[in-house]
């Protein structure tokens, strides 16, 4: 942390009568940088605040950070645990956050702001992640999170993929594309321009078989010959899987996991498949979309109309959009780390 004194010492360097101190404070930062974070009950700080221009600095220091104590008991927010829950399997956890009153502090000494203090805020991890829940699916983020997550399964078709990336650059959005293997070994240059367009890109198996009807050597194959096109081909780091169909057993979750996958199904189907009208895939959405929503689509000619008007009636309901691997993060909406309050 920016030591006390060098903020002071930026307010009253020109002051000749404040020279030796300064100096001192000099001497002090240096020791500091090298002893470690500075603390107001620190020796070196006692001692630089022996004069009493130092001691009214120090006790204005020590009423701020007292001022600063009390606001940042207001605005703590608990994180929130993963949890296995019994219809939704495993619930990510979510961040909390807290003030960080050094950081707080120092910024509200250099800013010098009459009556306002300068919050510096911070996320506080939960105890318990989705790891420590062992081998689950997950079907939704965080009811606590305003975030919300287009999965698009790519299997079979070409022809609606150009009118669904237009929509999301239009809206701003990134979506989870999860790729059948055998598609995406004769689509590589499609699956590049998805990818260069900043979206997430996943397995989604190599046949689209039901994977409950596999032997375990089966299964793994299904999901590593994908996994390894996305690997050598595109060179994606990828940490989820989504079942074909939304068939699976145990076995599939579990080799999922020793493959360092988690297992992705959804919270909301469009349906696109069976060719509902696009105004019936939009009211669905309006009616049921709620905070950690997972929605399932394809690129289908339902979908592709219906896109934009179903982000349109996310974002009034004051939902963010993001990837699977962004939903399912503890990370907070919007990103508060570091940020000025």
């Amino acid at each position: 942390m920016t030591c006390l004194f060098i903020s002071v010492m930026l307010l009253l360097q020109n002051s000749d009568s404040l020279k030796s101190f300064v100096r001192h404070a000099e001497q002090q930062s240096a020791h500091a940088a090298e002893s470690g974070p500075f603390h107001l009950d620190s020796p070196s700080t006692a001692a630089a605040a022996n004069t009493e221009w130092g001691r009214r600095q120090h006790d204005r220091a020590v009423q701020l950070q007292e001022q600063i104590r009390q606001e940042a008991e207001k605005r703590r927010i608990a994180p929130v645990n993963a949890r296995l829950d019994k219809v939704w399997k495993a619930i990510p956890g979510y961040n909390g956050v807290e003030v960080d009153v050094e950081k707080s502090l120092a910024l509200t000494l250099e800013k010098q702001t009459p009556g306002q203090l300068h919050l510096i805020m911070k996320e506080i991890p939960p105890a318990i992640n989705l790891e420590q829940l062992g081998s689950h699916p997950i079907y939704k983020g965080n009811p606590a999170k305003p975030m919300v997550s287009l999965m698009i399964n790519v299997a079979w078709g070409n022809e609606y993929l150009p009118k669904i990336l237009s929509v999301l650059e239009k809206e701003n959005v990134h979506a989870t594309f999860f790729f059948d293997g055998s598609w995406l070994k004769k689509n590589i240059p499609t699956a590049q321009d998805i990818k260069n367009k900043g979206h997430e890109m996943s397995n989604h198996a190599y046949s689209h078989k039901n994977m409950s009807t596999l032997s375990r050597d089966q299964t793994y194959s299904e999901i590593f010959k994908t996994q390894q096109l996305l690997d050598k081909e595109l060179g994606v780091n990828n940490g989820l899987f989504a079942p074909p169909s939304g068939d699976f057993n145990q076995t599939t979750v579990d080799i999922a996991r020793e493959l360092k996958l988690k297992t992705i199904l959804w919270t909301l189907d469009t349906l696109d498949w069976q060719k509902p009208a696009p105004a019936t895939i939009v009211r669905k959405i309006e009616m049921r979309v709620e905070p950690g929503s997972l929605i399932l689509m394809h690129p289908t000619a339902s979908s592709s109309e219906a896109l934009e008007s179903m982000i349109q009636a996310i974002k009034r309901k004051g939902l963010s959009l993001g990837t699977v691997s962004e939903l399912i993060s503890t990370n907070r909406v919007p990103e508060v780390e570091s940020a000025e309050q």
